[in-house]
């Protein structure tokens, strides 16, 4: 992926679930580098979408790249090169944010300083250091 390339595109995304449209037409373009978020109502489409593009649901029609990586074909790139943070931890519900983002870490094979330079990164891109 570039630095200064597109990270996520699509083109006429649309995924249905039997007679329910919850995902229509969405031509979308995000730039590497840019901070991104889906904000709507409850049924919007959200959930739907990052489940498309992370490769957890294949799409109705259209198409998707992450990094450069298509979704139906290139799941594993995208989720090396990718990292998903959950509405709800599930069962990892007793962990801080930390440590969560500590465990998902390890289980990419991420650890030690590299690691904690990382998560220490993250915290301060999204303002939350020290929390």
């Amino acid at each position: 992926m570039a630095r200064n390339g597109t990270v996520i595109r699509t083109e006429g995304l649309s995924k249905s679930f039997g007679s329910v449209q919850a995902v229509r037409d969405l031509n979308l373009e995000v730039s590497s580098g840019s901070r991104f978020g889906f904000l709507g109502p409850n049924g919007a489409g959200k959930t739907t979408t990052v489940r498309v593009l992370s490769g957890l649901l294949k799409q109705t029609s259209g198409n998707a790249t992450v990094c450069g990586f298509d979704v139906n074909t290139q799941r594993d790139a995208i989720k090396a090169a990718t990292g998903l943070l959950p509405e709800s931890p599930g069962l990892y519900s007793k962990l801080s944010a930390v440590e969560f983002l500590e465990f998902i870490g390890a289980l990419h094979g991420r650890n030690g300083e590299a690691l904690n330079r990382r998560i220490d990164s993250l915290l301060s891109i999204l303002g939350l250091e020290g929390r």
